[in-house]
């Protein structure tokens, strides 16, 4: 798949549901109402979209959600779809995931061929973790990246760095996932969706961060590639790798590689417009997958060259109306 400006789309984002376990205070409201279950892909429709897809010359395929592994029986779909892993048509299956079932699930995951997850983790202190998530607790989280370590799965931990909340914990949680072998990838808050909050003053520019941190340690340059939009350095001071993610102060829209599919079929080319072609339509008309096959090709050639994200005092109104947790995070 090409979309029109020659960049070739091998990576698909698949949200597995809308519903999450924690209230994080930069991506959900405190009192969210969720879709209609009834409205929702079933496991079985995911599987045969997220095939096609693979057919079509996805290599790499992550779950998201929401929280993915809240969805009832989501096991059925990840042994299912590891099948591709097995036929070598796929690189990698991955997800994106809190951490607070990974204790649970980490061993069935890995003997599903999951070799790596991203783990959303903010904060090391219980207090503010309790605070940034509303309902989170920090022991179950790290008892779940203990699981997935001991099951063999590599761990990346993905930080929202947030202005006047853990800004000063910044280096000290870097400190932490090196010494623990983990790679720490520190993200731009994003204007998605209506939030309790003002991002105005959740905003941190990581080109800041950058410059503080550059002050403290010796930070190089590496070519290091995940598949998804993180640049990465080298701390030469703990050995480990720092990623940052700035759709805010500099995107990374050029090298853009992936589409996003949300629970309800829905494929959104970018994350920051609001275009979409829906897929359950022509996944639910035929048994054969010829017109959804069409309805992909027809959507990946309206793919758009970048978003426009902007957060500022006059610009109140989140960029797009839908929370990070329906497109897949």
């Amino acid at each position: 798949m090409m979309d029109p400006f020659g960049r070739s789309i091998t990576y698909l984002r698949v949200s597995v549901t809308d519903r999450c376990d924690f209230r994080c205070v930069y991506c959900m409201a405190e009192d969210m109402t969720f879709l209609p279950k009834r409205d929702l892909l079933s496991l079985e429709e995911l599987d045969r979209l997220a095939s096609c897809f693979v057919e079509k010359g996805v290599k790499r395929l992550r779950l998201t959600g929401g929280e993915p592994l809240v969805r009832k029986n989501i096991m059925h779909l990840i042994r299912s779809l590891s099948r591709h892993l097995e036929s070598g048509a796929l690189e990698e299956l991955t997800l994106t995931t809190n951490g607070s079932q990974l204790a649970r699930f980490a061993p069935e995951l890995a003997d599903c061929g999951v070799r790596r997850l991203n783990v959303s983790l903010d904060t090391l202190d219980p207090d503010k973790f309790r605070q940034i998530t509303r309902w989170g607790e920090l022991d179950k989280v790290m008892a779940g990246i203990r699981a997935a370590q001991a099951a063999g799965i590599g761990i990346k931990l993905n930080a929202v760095a947030l202005k006047g909340f853990n800004d000063g914990e910044i280096p000290s949680m870097i400190e932490w996932a090196h010494g623990e072998g983990i790679d720490l990838t520190l993200i731009e808050t994003m204007p998605m969706g209506e939030i309790d909050e003002d991002r105005t003053d959740q905003y941190l520019p990581l080109t800041q961060v950058r410059a503080d941190l550059a002050e403290r340690w010796t930070l190089r340059d590496i070519p290091y590639k995940t598949g998804g939009p993180a640049r990465y350095v080298e701390v030469a001071e703990t050995g480990g790798r720092l990623g940052f993610i700035t759709p805010m102060s500099h995107n990374f829209c050029e090298s853009c590689n992936r589409v996003r599919i949300t629970c309800t079929g829905t494929l959104f080319m970018c994350l920051g417009q609001e275009d979409a072609a829906d897929l359950r339509a022509p996944l639910r008309a035929s048994e054969g997958n010829e017109l959804l096959s069409n309805a992909i090709d027809e959507a990946i050639g309206r793919k758009p060259k970048g978003h426009d994200f902007v957060i500022d005092r006059a610009t109140r109104k989140p960029s797009v109306s839908r929370h990070m947790s329906v497109t897949g995070g």
